[in-house]
């Protein structure tokens, strides 16, 4: 009678675990990007395998795109995605994006990696990787570092 209880509760918690752990991941995404940007598909690629339902909207319009969800200039990128409601710009990481959707921060509009940093998600060339943050905008333009890479 023991053995039948433990494996009824080892079963609850392995299924609650892997029903958290796949709504995380099968979020849906909209990603803009331009037609023509190479950088953009493979960090969209990185993303899909993490297991996003992504949708890619390329369009040459990016400065209305980010205009439109609050990116501001220093902040921008290449690309922006929204999940959630919150924006993702440029080559951010899985473990971030991952971290806002868990703790899903009110103040918080979105979280960016400014420019392009080389060994960055989508970004990886010849083992070279340089220093860089992921930054957190809140709603009152404030800003801080989310994570350190």
């Amino acid at each position: 009678m023991k053995t039948n209880s433990f494996i009824k509760k080892t079963l609850l918690i392995i299924s609650i675990i892997s029903t958290s752990s796949y709504a995380l991941e099968s979020k849906k995404m909209t990603v803009y990007k331009s037609p023509f940007c190479g950088c953009c598909t493979a960090w969209t690629d990185i993303m899909k395998k993490k297991g996003f339902d992504i949708t890619v909207i390329k369009t040459n319009e990016m400065n209305d795109i980010k205009k439109k969800v609050g990116v501001k200039s220093k902040f921008s990128s290449c690309h922006t995605a929204i999940i959630d409601g919150y924006f993702i710009e440029g080559h951010v990481d899985y473990s971030a994006i991952k971290k806002l959707l868990k703790e899903k921060p009110k103040n918080v509009v979105g979280i960016a990696v400014p420019g392009m940093p080389l060994g960055s998600p989508g970004m990886e060339q010849n083992n070279i990787k340089h220093k860089y943050n992921v930054i957190s905008i809140k709603k009152d333009g404030s800003t801080s570092i989310y994570e350190k890479h």
